[in-house]
């Protein structure tokens, strides 16, 4: 069986070199076309299609506005520059054997109409420079990712970040925003692991609030374990969430947009460009917003400022200078998120009905808010060293902050006790409502210089990533401690923990409670210093390796008073990925080994009587993954789709002793596995359409029978959905009464969520749900007006992470926009 085996891989092997072979003879006498595509007023045209008419040849701008047709056979042939949407234009050629030759387009549009082309997902095969840290185009690049652009977020009338990736295959919200210390951004499952906002423009930024949206360009999701190039400070196993902001350009323009809807919702933003300079490349662009919004529930609300300049110099040809400054200001009251396990003792509860949870109590009052400011700059300096080799040297620096009153609903109420005090029987209907005091902020400061070449050695092509990376992260902590507030039950009875001092849901009687609760006086920090080297080598214009590696050092102060606390650590991540493509810049066959990796503290374990205190280390902790697929970017972008089918392994868990639960080793570890697919369809003029499927199937491989977190066989967790589809279709009518008229329709499906997997607790499953979306809107030269409405049908459904978290019923936002 082995010797057939071994015989049939062989067989394909020899196929696979006689195909490339055949292929490279046959193309030895073709030649090829490059050229650049601009805009009236100069500047470079990106996400272009570049085709020969008639035929299946065809690629796209990058953002330099450069394009490149190789394997060019002799002959006539007209080459037609489009973007959907836009006027075409064309030139006839006469093509000789062998040429090379350099054709440039001009369109009529300026930089700031070719903004306005509304697809959702203009040119899913553009050069990406973020995702593999060097410019490479989707069918290039072995990883998977998504993109959400401005465009469909504008679309579908979207002022709350996290609503904009119900357009990602296999990424599902598991809570929002808490605004909690450490970590109080909304969390999303990804391939089985849990995932946040972590990177803009690809450097970390961290916040404990919500993103804003209004200077947002893109937003990237980067599929599978992600460490090699970002680090363990974003490690993120199942993949990394990146935000991509608005860069100036050297015309005036901009717009001025009002949203308004339901439960009290209104926001005005704006996104103002102008040149500085009529002499130099001088470029300053502004967006800013406000916003209030109640919640549907009986008691919340939200108030955000934010405001984010940017500012471009492009002193000559080779150098250039970009800084970003975001500043927001957030207050809300947020709903406690209802966890109905305590995560050790057999569920009361175990289906949403069972439950009775009322989704319209808050559980709160607006009198107990959080406050969540942040701020982020960043500055990138880029030289073109040689017609080869490029360098950018980046630094950011960011603060976020959690001022103010957090709470969580978990457990029941004890009814009776042992000898020894430890509760024995508990009311199945009164859970229990903690609450305490934030004041926590996180600084962090990044250096990054990368150098990017494009070379050739003999006649193999290289594209190589040279980087170093410093960061650090201070957090100080001063909040209180925990304190019980009171017992609620899911319908929204109240009872008092100490009748006779009551505690109501009101700073002056918050306050007065954790008067006695203790106080944390935390202060920490860390830093990891990295080099990283990544080089994707062409063999043949049509097959690609790319070989990456980041040497990592970890090194913790711990809290600044304790020089016991200090402990290092160094990690190795490789990755590895190829890519095949049959046909040039149209299909491509791609496969990768990814590894992602965090640092785990050191841990204080005793024998299991809870005697013999002792420090143990741990190992980093690895994740890998391997995937294969496909990817097309066919009919001149007008059929972009993405398959692939992904096996990641987590090792070296921290685990407990299965004779000791107060001592840990690293047997743990998981294993997810599943399929995705996206599809990003133009077939006609106006006309988009957008879709995704994915599959997920996560669980514990090794761990401790009877653990609630690693117990061999169930789901560790924050998973999400196993199943997940969206679906989005835009139409504008081009002609007639109704140009510049059009309308949207989609929606969500998530399956059954297994949020609570354990034979100890029991299961609790969210039931599967559809949710309904559509817009119509009128999109001129000048005006953009568009209504939306979201869950129609009004269903009833819920996310969680080990929770219950109500999501909002039918709802409709209205917008109108000035451009100029």
């Amino acid at each position: 069986m082995n010797s057939l085996l071994c015989s049939k891989r062989f067989t394909l092997f020899i196929t696979f070199i006689t195909l490339m072979t055949i292929s490279m003879v046959a193309s030895a006498q073709n030649g090829s076309i490059s050229g650049t595509v601009k805009t009236s007023d100069g500047s470079p045209a990106e996400a272009v299609s570049v085709a020969i008419q008639g035929t299946s040849k065809g690629t796209t701008t990058d953002q330099n506005g450069h394009y490149q047709l190789r394997n060019i056979k002799p002959g006539s042939f007209v080459l037609v520059a489009s973007l959907i949407g836009l006027e075409k234009q064309q030139q006839n050629v006469e093509f000789g054997s062998g040429d090379k030759r350099a054709i440039d387009f001009v369109l009529k549009e300026n930089a700031a109409q070719l903004n306005e082309v509304v697809i959702s997902s203009r040119n899913s095969n553009k050069v990406n420079q973020q995702v593999a840290k060097m410019p490479l185009k989707n069918l290039e690049n072995p990883q998977v990712y998504n993109s959400v652009s401005a465009d469909l977020i504008k679309q579908q009338g979207i002022v709350n970040f996290d609503d904009a990736l119900k357009n990602v295959p296999g990424i599902a919200r598991t809570w929002e925003s808490t605004g909690r210390s450490g970590d109080g951004t909304a969390y999303f499952a990804l391939r089985g692991f849990e995932a946040q906002p972590s990177l803009v423009n690809g450097l970390p930024s961290f916040t404990n609030g919500d993103l804003d949206p209004a200077d947002i360009e893109q937003i990237d999701v980067l599929k599978g374990p992600s460490g090699t190039l970002f680090g363990g400070a974003v490690y993120q196993y199942g993949g990394i969430i990146n935000v991509v902001t608005k860069k100036p350009y050297f015309t005036t323009g901009g717009e001025i947009t009002y949203n308004m809807g339901s439960f009290g919702m209104n926001r005005v933003s704006a996104d103002y460009n102008t040149p500085l300079s009529t002499t130099e490349k001088i470029a300053l662009r502004i967006n800013t917003a406000y916003g209030t919004q109640n919640s549907f529930q009986d008691a919340g609300y939200k108030k955000t400022f934010f405001f984010a300049p940017a500012l471009t110099y492009q002193v000559n040809d080779k150098l250039s200078f970009d800084v970003l400054v975001e500043a927001m200001q957030e207050e809300r009251a947020v709903a406690p998120v209802f966890f109905n396990s305590d995560r050790s003792r057999p569920l009361f509860y175990k289906s949403i009905a069972s439950l009775g949870l009322d989704n319209f109590q808050s559980f709160t009052s607006n009198d107990l808010p959080i406050k969540n400011p942040r701020f982020n700059m960043q500055a990138q300096m880029n030289y073109k060293i040689s017609p080869g080799w490029n360098s950018q040297t980046v630094l950011s620096r960011s603060s976020s902050q959690a001022k103010g009153y957090y709470g969580y609903i978990f457990g029941n109420k004890p009814l009776t006790y042992d000898a020894s005090g430890n509760p024995l029987t508990y009311d199945e209907n009164l859970f229990e409502q903690d609450i305490h005091k934030e004041d926590y902020t996180t600084n962090t400061f990044d250096i990054q210089q990368n150098f990017n070449g494009d070379f050739k050695i003999g006649s193999v092509r290289n594209r190589v990533l040279v980087g170093l990376d410093y960061f650090n992260s201070n957090i100080i902590d001063n909040g209180t401690g925990y304190a019980a507030m009171r017992y609620v039950t899911p319908q929204g009875g109240i009872e008092q923990v100490d009748p006779l001092h009551p505690v109501y849901a009101t700073q002056n009687s918050v306050d007065s409670l954790l008067a006695h609760s203790g106080a944390s006086h935390s202060n920490s920090s860390y830093s990891t210093a990295a080099v990283y080297v990544s080089d994707v080598i062409n063999f043949t214009p049509n097959f690609s390796a790319m070989l990456s590696l980041r040497g990592d050092y970890f090194n913790s102060k711990g809290e600044h008073g304790d020089p016991s606390d200090d402990f290092h650590q160094f990690a190795l991540s490789p990755k590895f990925g190829i890519v095949y493509q049959p046909i040039p810049d149209q299909l491509s066959l791609f496969a990768n080994y990814m590894n992602a990796f965090t640092n785990v503290a050191p841990m204080e374990v005793t024998d299991a009587s809870g005697n013999n205190p002792k420090i143990k280390s741990f190992k980093p902790e690895h994740a890998d993954q391997y995937e294969f697929g496909v990817k097309t970017d066919l009919f001149s972008d007008k059929l972009s789709l993405t398959a692939s089918y992904y096996n990641i392994k987590l090792a070296n868990r921290v685990t407990p002793l299965t004779d000791n639960i107060n001592d840990y080793d690293q047997r743990g570890a998981v294993r997810s596995k599943g399929f995705e697919l996206s599809l990003d369809a133009n077939p006609v003029t106006g006309l988009n359409l957008i879709a995704g499927y994915s599959h997920n199937h996560v669980y514990n491989i090794v761990g401790t029978a009877g653990d609630f977190y690693t117990t061999p066989g169930r789901a560790p967790g924050g998973q999400g959905p196993q199943d997940l589809a969206n679906l989005w279709l835009t139409y504008k009518f081009q002609h007639g009464s109704l140009k510049d008229f059009g309308f949207g329709l989609g929606g969500n499906y998530a399956g059954v969520y297994h949020v609570i997997d354990n034979y100890v607790t029991g299961n609790f499953d969210l039931p599967g749900y559809a949710v309904v979306n559509a817009s119509v809107f009128y999109n001129s030269g000048h005006v953009r007006i568009t209504l939306n409405g979201n869950n129609l049908t009004d269903k009833k459904y819920y996310i969680g992470y080990w929770s219950v978290n109500p999501q909002l019923p039918v709802n409709y936002t209205a917008s109108i926009a000035y451009k100029f």
